[in-house]
């Protein structure tokens, strides 16, 4: 009955974890290579006694994580530079502590889950079913509370009648032939127009519930709870107050805790008489207005104040901060502009602290210092 079909490897079971150890151990030692073990439960030392070789899956990894950090930063630098160029305080095009969270979740993601699909895909190969071990009795054995090895036909080594003496020299019990089914197929056939339909409705099935669930369901009492709030959204219409606009403003005259008014707003002629600045021209201050001024002015008036605007069209650009005008304003004037805004220009006082506004000045008046050297400062 068997003439017709291949062979696929001879079973034997052990009683005892030491058994199955003593055989790896064995087996391994004797030159085979295509074989494997067979436990109820994990054991400590098999890999040992096996001389199994590390697996190859971690290469994997390794590489579909990369390709998960290049793809996530080359699409970003993509993005910034010709697809959606914004210069938000400064930044660079290429931020890339700004791609770090995208690049290490992207990397996490692709190197997670390409890792599980490549070990089931590759080296488990599902959705195969036709594995001859399948509802075999040293399968159903194994599974419970026997120990077990099977040697395969394929080993290089492998001889039916010394892998059965062998088998037996161990110890083995119920040492069994194992074959092929018949035309090496599954009796559970995987991609078949009636498997395939149950796919196709089962798919229909749950993106039907999922559409009732997030657009419908969601949408009716008592889930609706959250939709219908007593509040006020951005830009939104109220009943609540006689000009019909949800977002309210402060009530005129009050001031946050501890904040302190401008006292010059709109009256640029006494701010430029009345404010001086509070700071020394030292090197941390320095360093300070730099540090500010890339941040919230470069992008407008340049890295050097000269009115070359990084915007790139964006926005009108700015006149040079180096003409005889500005280099004559007090610092009070400027302070007042970069607190009040002017013209197209608005005000950063929500973005810039009072101090870090004087030291921005500080280190306009060195860059105009040196652009604008004097002969006696060359000396």
């Amino acid at each position: 009955m068997m003439e017709n079909k291949k062979l696929f490897g001879v079973t034997g079971l052990f009683d005892s974890p030491d058994a199955i150890i003593h055989a790896a151990e064995k087996i391994s030692s004797d030159g085979y290579k295509q074989y494997d073990i067979n436990t109820p439960y994990p054991m400590h030392g098999m890999s040992n006694a096996m001389k199994l070789k590390p697996s190859k899956l971690g290469y994997f990894a390794l590489a579909l994580g990369l390709s998960g950090t290049a793809i996530a930063f080359l699409f970003m630098a993509w993005v910034t530079n010709f697809d959606y160029k914004i210069v938000i305080g400064g930044k660079p095009y290429i931020s890339f502590p700004a791609f770090v969270p995208i690049i290490f979740e992207v990397t996490v993601l692709l190197a997670s889950v390409g890792t599980v699909v490549t070990m089931l895909l590759l080296f488990f190969r599902l959705p195969n079913n036709s594995h001859p071990l399948h509802d075999t009795n040293y399968m159903k054995s194994v599974s419970v509370d026997k120990f077990g090895v099977i040697i395969e036909a394929s080993d290089k080594n492998f001889d039916l009648g010394k892998v059965k003496s062998l088998l037996t020299e161990l110890g083995a019990m119920d040492i069994s032939e194992i074959y092929y089914a018949d035309e090496y197929t599954s009796k559970y056939k995987v991609y078949t127009p009636k498997f395939l339909g149950f796919l196709a409705v089962t798919a229909v099935f749950i993106c039907a519930i999922t559409y009732y669930t997030l657009n419908i369901l969601l949408y009716q009492q008592p889930f609706s709870w959250m939709m219908n709030q007593a509040k006020g959204k951005v830009q939104s219409a109220s009943v609540m107050f006689n000009d019909n606009k949800a977002m309210r403003n402060p009530v005129e005259g009050t001031v946050a805790q501890d904040y302190i008014p401008y006292p010059f707003k709109d009256k640029p002629e006494e701010a430029m008489a009345s404010l001086s600045n509070p700071l020394l021209p030292d090197k941390a201050t320095l360093e300070l207005g730099k540090q500010r001024f890339l941040t919230y002015c470069s992008p407008c008036h340049g890295n050097f104040a000269e009115g070359d605007s990084r915007m790139n069209g964006q926005f009108p650009v700015p006149p040079s901060l180096h003409t005889d005008k500005v280099r004559n304003w007090p610092d009070g004037r400027i302070y007042h502009i970069i607190t009040e805004g002017q013209n197209l220009m608005p005000s950063y006082s929500s973005q810039i602290l009072r101090n870090d506004r004087w030291a921005i000045i500080l280190y306009i008046r060195a860059l105009q210092r040196a652009l604008n050297a004097k002969e006696e400062d060359l000396k």
